[in-house]
């Protein structure tokens, strides 16, 4: 049987309609719009194509969009200095540090520079502290992405037995915070595996719900997946000038019950979830 193809497109859609709503019901309360200042460094292609799409999906939700473009010759201490200078603004509510940085930009730093408050990706260890210990000020926007297809899809994590393929500061980690965290979307059991897990396929076999965040194109294939799973595929990459996930989706869709495709899955989401952080960043300062 083959698997439900679970689409980000309505899903976002619906998303950033009612982040929409919610935004101009707060600009009226308020008189404040919601501001996210965006950061990229150097002239990645990718990172261009992504920081446009912020950008628009910004102004349709009624949030105000800064670009920051700096060249790839920026140092670390000039970087620090501009985003001192969002920290400073209250106009601004949101920072987004374009990720990679330039090789002579030391990233880490950069990200811890960004004050909690504007801090809508969740990087900063303040954030990720509070995720930890369940009451997080913002959700990471990929992993809140990924949760967001569970809940729409009324796939039930209560019980459930999650694996995680990948332990990024981005994906994984998170990820694995909000599933074990009690209460809707989360009571799971979580497996995080990654590069030195012995039988990988053994593991990820056992899933009820599989995700994959690699960076390995093609990487999980139907072998790997358990009959019946659903499967989210966190992964990007260009092969042959197309664009594929982390997953053999042929394959894993012949056996899965439903699985996210690549392009058109988790980005989507990723994107609405920044959204829905701005305006909550926005809310926070607001109120004091």
């Amino acid at each position: 049987m083959a698997a439900i193809i679970l689409e980000g497109k309505p899903l976002a859609e619906r998303l950033r309609n009612e982040i929409a709503e919610q935004t101009a019901a707060f600009t009226a309360r308020t008189g404040v719009t919601p501001c996210l200042a965006a950061v990229l460094v150097g002239d990645d292609p990718a990172s261009q194509v992504y920081v446009r799409n912020k950008q628009k999906a910004c102004e349709k939700a009624g949030i105000r969009s800064q670009m920051h473009h700096l060249s790839a010759a920026t140092t670390t201490s000039e970087l620090l200095g501009l985003i001192a200078r969002l920290n400073g603004d209250a106009s601004v509510h949101g920072i987004l540090v374009q990720l990679p940085l330039p090789k002579g930009c030391n990233e880490k730093q950069v990200l811890d520079a960004v004050t909690p408050l504007k801090d809508v990706d969740a990087f900063h260890p303040e954030n990720v502290g509070l995720l930890m210990q369940g009451r997080p000020r913002f959700l990471p926007c990929t992993p809140h992405g990924c949760l967001q297809f569970l809940l729409s899809a009324g796939v039930e994590t209560r019980g459930a037995e999650v694996v995680i393929v990948g332990r990024s500061d981005i994906v994984g980690k998170p990820l694995a915070a909000m599933l074990i965290q009690k209460g809707r979307g989360g009571d799971a059991t979580v497996t995080v595996c990654h590069s030195r897990t012995r039988d990988l396929a053994q593991v990820t076999r056992r899933a009820d719900i599989l995700v994959v965040a690699i960076g390995r194109p093609q990487f999980v294939t139907g072998a790997m997946v358990k009959p019946g799973a659903t499967v989210i595929d966190v992964g990007i990459n260009r092969v042959d000038g197309r664009l594929v996930g982390d997953v053999d989706f042929d394959s894993a869709a012949a056996v899965a019950g439903a699985i996210t495709p690549v392009p058109g899955g988790v980005g989507l989401l990723t994107v609405t979830m920044l959204l829905k952080n701005t305006l909550t960043a926005a809310e926070l300062q607001t109120a004091g």
